[in-house]
């Protein structure tokens, strides 16, 4: 999956200007920074650079600005870095190439912080420009990738900066990277479970494909499932289900049957006449959804036998909820899924791994976030890597 990386452990920082790639596309109202967990987890590696006399400057992105706007500019985040590095001071520079930022650079002691402006204000960022490129790393002698969230793209902040200058992993990428090794980078697959959930097969396709060959069972939960039981032949009555993509459902059974990978499909179903907050249901075997009902969430011995598949294996992969989490009583078999994979993670029998917007979300509902091994907030990243796919951020970092 991943060779091995260079991480800060492998570089000299004292005295030198290192450039550090990290993610403060942090969610803001009014000019407030309403979220700042991306801050906060950014902040380890640059204090740690900062600590060993480094000239710390900070690139990130923030929002999708066609040039420069005051609106996205990252002059609106220095206070709350400043905090989140534990009051140390923070200097602006007001763009992220040329003069102003070359002062700015010039003017950093060691130990200090430099945050340079959104690097989305020129084109060349997201074109991964050669001359953007050349332009970014004049101002800095090392290159530290600490923005696993974006490794997914090629961009010259990214990726390009590799070419031009010393290139390692920071803290939170390395930690990133070293959880999904662990959860598929060469493990024992039989001993390996993933949970996939969510609405679509079709937008889980690549994903059930990949895992399928590197995992000893998959639990398939969420209105995905109805689609594989659809292509069982079972009727599925008014639930959401993608008709279309049986063949593609049975070739995956197909394929999970060749390789030795247990599939593991509801057997009951939470069923409801509406998709509504406090509905009225009933619990059905998942082969008898009767007609102008929908199923909304596994049933009671769903989750009995998705836990036990969790017990029998060493490492979980986890993305998708196993039913309508936003609504009750419907977050039930989430629930307890996440709570049977926390319990075992903290009795030190399962290495857990999650990821995805509404995982992140379905899990937080659980209150089960500090419990698993490791949750990715990585979004599209964790994504692309379920896919099985090469991540540039990550390539440019290995050697």
């Amino acid at each position: 999956m991943m060779a091995g990386f260079r991480s800060l452990d492998q570089i000299e920082v004292a005295g030198k200007r290192v450039l550090v790639r990290v993610d403060l596309n942090v969610p803001m109202k009014d000019g407030a920074v309403t979220d700042a967990t991306r801050i906060e987890r950014a902040a380890i590696t640059l204090t740690e650079l900062a600590d060993k006399g480094a000239k710390v400057i900070v690139l990130s992105h923030f929002g999708r600005p066609k040039g420069p706007d005051s609106e996205n500019s990252l002059s609106h985040l220095v206070a709350s870095l400043a905090k989140a590095l534990g009051g140390r001071g923070v200097a602006f520079a007001e763009d992220c190439i040329g003069p102003k930022a070359e002062a700015a650079v010039a003017a950093l002691q060691p130990g200090g912080v430099l945050l340079l402006e959104n690097l989305r204000f020129h084109a060349g960022e997201e074109k991964n420009d050669p001359a953007f490129v050349s332009a970014l790393a004049a101002l800095g002698d090392i290159w530290v990738n600490d923005a696993f969230s974006a490794a997914h793209r090629a961009h010259a902040s990214t990726a390009g900066l590799a070419r031009k200058l010393p290139a390692v992993a920071g803290r939170l990428m390395q930690a990133e990277l070293e959880a999904l090794t662990k959860a598929l980078g060469g493990g024992e697959q039989a001993k390996t479970v993933a949970m996939v959930g969510g609405a679509k097969v079709s937008t889980k396709l690549d994903i059930l494909t990949n895992l399928v060959a590197r995992v000893g069972a998959l639990v398939i939960g969420g209105a995905m499932a109805n689609t594989f039981l659809y292509a069982q032949g079972h009727p599925v009555g008014t639930s959401l289900c993608e008709k279309d993509m049986a063949e593609t459902a049975r070739s995956i059974l197909a394929k999970a049957a060749t390789v030795g990978c247990k599939i593991i499909l509801p057997v009951d179903l939470a069923v409801a006449s509406e998709f509504k907050a406090g509905a009225a249901f009933e619990i059905v075997a998942a082969g008898a959804i009767p007609d102008g009902k929908m199923a909304l969430d596994i049933g009671p011995a769903s989750v009995i036998e998705a836990r036990k598949a969790f017990a029998a294996a060493s490492t979980l992969v986890w993305n998708g909820p196993a039913g309508a989490f936003e609504i009750p009583p419907f977050d039930a078999g989430t629930v307890l899924l996440a709570q049977a994979a926390a319990d075992l993670t903290q009795a030190g029998k399962l290495v857990s791994v999650a990821g995805g917007g509404d995982t992140v979300a379905a899990l937080a509902a659980a209150g089960v976030v500090d419990k698993f091994t490791y949750i990715s907030t990585a979004g599209g990243a964790f994504l692309e890597w379920l896919e099985g796919k090469t991540l540039p951020g990550v390539a440019a970092l290995e050697g």
